[in-house]
């Protein structure tokens, strides 16, 4: 992540959603670095956070000068509009003054709730991502890696895989220095990748070979449910493969560049920085 300085308000606190996520807890680790106070946004904080569970809300929010909303599992989730929208009624009340809304690329869904937090009386920045890095080294693929066969729906269209660093980073400057309200990031990687050059570059930073191994969606998500998977999690990779990567998504973007003023990480400098840890160390 870059080094940033805050020039956020010193009696900001900030509430991070997903505290304990992917870009939660990236980005909680920045806010703390920089000074700025954070209360943690997940079940087991205190209080704790529950999207399936508004009794805390209120508690949550209150004092708050700023939110990072992230929606788990993804704002596409059948409910998700309608958390969105009592979120921000509730904010509302509590006299929230930024939101910084994570959605997803290519989701009508998710451009639904982006549309509620702009039309809420309060600043606000959407920071658009598509698909991370991370999904195959701290999500749902790192067992594949660790096998050296990615086994996934047939799909041959790149997608340009964005490094959850850089999207915590946009959303750390957005929520701690000025003239970032009213933007809309689209954040992406630097260049695309199918799911064949995911598996050639994971060939190459781990120095073994792991190869994508295309199988029909019907059979992958059968053998999703087989393997005991949530039911949220299933449903999310049936409606991923079989609607967002349908090529709506296949081109670059400069959300990063705009909000940070460089390039966007690499998946090839991803996969050489992760492969250098034990993390997708070949299962015995």
């Amino acid at each position: 992540m870059t080094t940033q300085t805050s020039t956020a308000n010193s009696n900001d606190l900030v509430l991070v959603l997903g505290a304990t996520g992917k870009t939660g807890r990236r980005i909680v680790s920045s806010l703390k670095t920089l000074g700025v106070s954070v209360r943690l946004g997940s079940r087991s904080a205190s209080p704790s956070f529950d999207w399936n569970n508004a009794a805390n809300w209120d508690e949550c929010l209150q004092g708050l000068t700023k939110v990072y909303i992230n929606y788990a599992p993804d704002l596409a989730m059948p409910g998700a509009t309608d958390a969105i929208s009592e979120l921000v009624r509730r904010a509302r009340s509590a006299d929230v003054k930024h939101l910084v809304l994570l959605s997803g690329r290519g989701e009508a869904e998710a451009q639904a709730c982006e549309a509620m937090i702009q039309n809420s009386g309060i600043d606000w920045t959407i920071v658009r991502a598509s698909w991370f890095n991370q999904n195959f080294s701290e999500g749902a693929f790192i067992d594949m890696v660790q096998a050296g066969q990615i086994t996934l729906p047939e799909v041959s269209t790149p997608e340009p895989f964005v490094d959850v660093g850089d999207i915590a980073d946009v959303a750390v400057v957005a929520l701690t220095q000025p003239g970032h309200a009213g933007e809309l990031y689209e954040v992406t990687g630097p260049r695309l990748l199918t799911l064949a050059g995911v598996a050639d570059e994971l060939s190459k930073a781990t120095g073994r070979t792991i190869q994508y191994r295309p199988v029909p969606h019907d059979a992958f998500v059968q053998g999703v449910a087989d393997s005991g998977a949530p039911q949220d999690v299933l449903w999310m990779l049936d409606y991923l493969f079989a609607t967002v990567l349908d090529g709506r998504n296949a081109y670059l973007t400069d959300g990063v560049q705009r909000a940070l003023g460089r390039q966007p990480k690499d998946f090839a400098d991803f996969a050489r920085a992760i492969a250098a840890t034990e993390t997708w160390k070949a299962a015995a």
